[in-house]
């Protein structure tokens, strides 16, 4: 008698490149992909307190968008440089 024995291979995760993620600028409309390096994550205490920011590649403008949790999580596993900021109590 003989015995089988089946096995699962989960496949191995192929080796990234640098994570890019998609943004656009409210000035000038440009549409673009920004490194991990380009962007910060500011995470305060409430929603108002918790944005991203960069520099759009196109026009110069410093630009300053609000980050829910989605977003923070994206942000962070993606190696995105991140403040946290206290409140002062």
């Amino acid at each position: 008698m003989t015995s089988a024995s089946a096995s699962v291979t989960l496949p191995l995760a192929a080796p990234l490149g640098p994570v890019l993620f998609k943004a656009a600028c409210p000035d000038c409309r440009a549409r673009f992909e920004l490194s991990a390096g380009a962007l910060r994550l500011a995470i305060g205490g409430s929603r108002r307190t918790t944005f991203y920011s960069f520099t759009c590649p196109e026009c110069g403008t410093a630009v300053r968008k609000p980050a829910g949790e989605r977003i923070v999580e994206l942000l962070t596993g993606g190696g995105v440089r991140t403040l946290r900021l206290h409140s002062a109590g």
